[in-house]
């Protein structure tokens, strides 16, 4: 299986190149540094610095031509501002999506976040600051892009508080799954089981630590 990545840098995306690898697929990772190339290869992907908010959807579709599937895991980082939640975490996305469907890809795996139920239809939560809540907006506004696109197989994903604790190979992974941290290492696992089992179709599936296996969880996913 030939896989792109979006955000390859990210400590998400890169335990997931490495599951992939291990796996014996092929990765591309998207990154936008020429510092992170050596990283990348490190961790056994192939290298494309691309700018995927300056890039043309054509610049990134040259990139996915006979890849099996496509992973957003880019993100504007805890660090940016209101403009680039937009730029990076709604836009990049959508563009990723109009290359993929350009290209002829069929496998299309979001990484979103959790709440961003809680901001739809203009709400806001209590206490939510104007950076979180665009963020919150950015990630909502990219599913909602994504899931009228009918020649994709997308799968959004969203995990709760992110940790760096060890995986523990064991979560919960529904529709509702609820509040809760879940160590990235574990949702490196999870995306790379919905990848290989090609599952979770036009799902929207959160994802927390919890009591099964990640194979359990996998194969508990409605068909």
């Amino acid at each position: 299986m030939k896989v792109v990545i979006a955000g390859a840098h990210g400590k998400i995306a890169r335990q997931l190149t490495r599951l992939l690898n291990d796996g014996g697929h092929q990765v591309t990772g998207l990154i936008r540094s020429e510092q992170q190339i050596q990283d990348i290869h490190d961790d056994g992907g192939t290298p494309v610095v691309l700018d995927l908010e300056s890039g043309t959807v054509q610049e990134v579709q040259q990139h996915l031509q006979d890849a099996d599937a496509v992973v957003f895991a880019a993100g504007a980082g805890s660090g940016s501002g209101i403009e680039r939640k937009d730029t990076v975490d709604r836009a990049a996305s959508v563009k990723l999506a109009d290359a993929a469907e350009a290209a002829g890809v069929g496998r299309f795996i979001q990484v979103s976040a959790m709440g961003t139920d809680a901001v739809r239809d203009g709400q806001r939560p209590d206490g939510l600051d104007d950076v979180f809540y665009a963020y919150l907006q950015a990630k909502l506004a990219a599913e909602e892009d994504l899931k009228v696109r009918r020649t994709l197989s997308w799968t959004i994903l969203r995990p709760g508080q992110l940790t760096d604790d060890p995986g523990t190979g064991r979560v919960k992974l529904s529709s509702h799954a609820g509040r809760g941290p879940v160590p990235r290492q574990d949702v490196a696992a999870v995306l790379s089981a919905l990848l290989e089992s090609r599952l979770g179709d036009r799902r929207v599936l959160e994802l927390v630590a919890g009591p099964e296996s990640i194979a359990d969880a996998i194969a508990a996913i409605p068909r």
